[in-house]
């Protein structure tokens, strides 16, 4: 019997396929571009050859393209090859600091406005004239400021009615901070992934003897606000979870935030489990090392920090403080956002591929097949968890 995934190829492509992956996702375009390229040449090739078809196996579905600036920071988008008809996919890392640009003889790191911004600019140079444009953006641009709070701006909404009144007809993204803000554009495709399997293909190569036993494990939420994710994996997993809420000052802003007062901790007892910490960003890391701290004070074992997008904007000095003085076991986060050299370099770092995963999600919206198996990881993570079984046994 055919899987879904299988029978969802079976139908005639939407349109011919195109990559577009920009500068700041050129090292994921390109693992992305080989999984396809690789698939296809093996598939049976005597079903595909109908007009329709032409064109269906390539040595390359990356499409050509620059996004150059003037002496003044302006710059231009521009596509060398043909696009017409073609069924296209947009790639775009808007926390990739480390492409600069040069703006009046100054060396200029570019920043999340920059990216989105480059990414219309290449919207525009398609000029409408592809069939349809899914834009996956893994991290949500401006989706920290989801929701207005008294009187200002609403950044992500307004993004996302930008990108489908310039002809986008999906968008797709990684563990969005808020889902809710889809709201904005209800009439267009928007899909929010969780990592889920792939953090949990980490720990176990993170930690070989990983527990599955609510005994010896507990999934933990670090804010209310991730509180559905703990949920989601300690179902998953069959643990209990528990959970902090922070307390803030709510008569400051530091940092464009209130600050944190302290975090309270809601749940079972953790004396000797292994706890695993899951959140969609770590950003200055303060709140993840604040709660290890917390569990580690509450007799803890080995503590898994688990992040879909590490984003360490102030450095790793104190992740490596943390780690000598033993408060963490192992540090978890995909490639869906930049890794620096010196984070893949780290002994309690595990990097998350996510390309195979991308590359699965385009081959089959590019069938217009069902994203349904893929946005319910279940029967992949049963499969694995069986074989991880096993082989204890």
């Amino acid at each position: 019997m055919q899987s879904a995934e299988e029978s969802n190829l079976d139908v005639i492509p939407v349109g011919s396929l195109g990559i577009i992956a920009l500068n700041s996702c050129k090292n994921l375009g390109d693992k992305i571009n080989a999984y396809i390229v690789q698939w296809r040449n093996e598939r049976e090739k005597t079903k595909y050859n109908i007009p329709q078809l032409e064109g269906y196996t390539k040595d390359n579905y990356l499409i050509r393209t620059l996004v150059p600036r003037f002496g003044s920071g302006e710059g231009k988008g521009i596509i060398f090859d043909s696009v017409r008809g073609d069924d296209l996919y947009l790639l775009v890392d808007v926390c990739n600091y480390s492409i600069t640009y040069s703006m009046f003889g100054q060396e200029n790191c570019m920043s999340p406005d920059d990216h989105f911004l480059d990414l219309k600019r290449i919207i525009s140079a398609i000029g409408g004239k592809a069939r349809r444009i899914t834009v996956i953006m893994p991290f949500l641009y401006e989706s920290r400021q989801h929701k207005r709070s008294n009187r200002e701006s609403l950044d992500c909404a307004l993004a996302l009615q930008e990108l489908v009144h310039m002809g986008v007809d999906n968008i797709i993204t990684f563990d969005a901070h808020d889902p809710r803000v889809q709201n904005a554009i209800p009439l267009h495709g928007f899909e929010t992934i969780q990592p889920v399997y792939q953090f949990i293909k980490g720990l176990f190569k993170a930690a070989p003897d990983f527990p599955l036993t609510s005994d010896k494990l507990m999934i933990i939420s670090p804010d209310e606000g991730a509180t559905s994710r703990a949920i989601y994996m300690a179902n998953v997993l069959g643990v209990d979870m528990g959970m902090f809420y922070k307390r803030r000052d709510y008569t400051r802003i530091v940092n464009g935030r209130n600050p944190i007062v302290a975090h309270e901790f809601l749940g079972a007892d953790v004396t000797g489990k292994d706890v695993v910490i899951i959140d969609d960003m770590i950003s200055s890391g303060d709140s993840v090392l604040d709660v290890a701290s917390e569990l580690k004070q509450r007799n803890a074992g080995r503590i898994f920090i688990c992040s879909t997008f590490g984003l360490f904007t102030n450095g790793l000095d104190k992740f490596d403080e943390a780690y000598e003085n033993g408060l963490f076991h192992a540090l978890l986060t995909t490639n869906l956002v930049y890794q620096t050299p010196e984070l893949l370099s780290k002994p309690y770092y595990t990097g998350c591929d996510m390309s195979k995963f991308l590359a699965l999600i385009i081959d089959t919206l590019n069938h217009d097949g069902s994203m349904s198996s893929l946005l319910n990881p279940m029967d992949r993570i049963n499969h694995f968890l069986a074989g991880r079984k096993g082989e204890a046994e």
